[in-house]
């Protein structure tokens, strides 16, 4: 017999790090930072159609002190680069970065010297959306995925903990010029 049968009925057993993250998912406020062709599939998700209010996610802010998630959805420049730091630095924390499309998260067809070849190099990424432009039900689909990784997300000296180990896997981990594959 467990303590769920002893306890009266309307009696909720959590975590507070599961009901943080359940009030954290359920009132994401996207940043706009759209620069490219990418920023017409952002719009068209919060439109009508496909409803990202039924997310919590229908405002989009242009302030970045009132945005929790930044959306950079096109190619970043070399001059834009800084910019794109300072609006992340503004952002209250907690604070989540989706690159959307495949010139925010590789540089895509410009491989010269404008375009930042990825927007982890200037912000760290949490979510990457590929596509050239990706559709809005995959934007719709990174929402989601987003929103799990949210409500399981740990805090306080759990998510240092964690993060401790991803460091040091990070650290540990070898260097991409000695993998080898197919291409090597």
């Amino acid at each position: 017999m467990g303590v769920e049968e002893q306890l009266p009925a309307g009696v909720l057993l959590t975590t507070i790090e599961g009901l943080s993250g359940y009030m954290r998912k359920a009132s994401l406020w996207p940043a706009t930072f759209g620069l490219a062709c990418c920023a017409i599939e952002m719009m068209t998700t919060g439109a009508p159609r496909y409803d990202a209010a039924r997310f919590g996610m229908e405002v989009f802010r242009a302030s970045p002190r009132q945005a929790d998630l930044m959306i950079v959805a096109g190619r970043v420049s070399q001059k834009m680069a800084p910019v794109l730091r300072q609006i992340y630095d503004q952002m209250p924390n907690p604070k989540w970065v989706l690159a959307m499309g495949v010139c925010a998260s590789s540089g895509g067809m410009f491989n010269n010297y404008a375009i930042v070849q990825g927007v982890d190099h200037v912000v760290p990424v949490d979510m990457y959306l590929p596509g050239c432009p990706p559709r809005p039900e995959m934007l719709l689909d990174a929402f989601l995925k987003l929103h799990e990784d949210i409500q399981n997300g740990k805090l306080g000296a759990n998510k240092k903990a964690l993060q401790a180990e991803e460091e040091a896997t990070a650290l540990t981990a070898s260097p991409t010029l000695e993998l080898k594959g197919l291409l090597r």
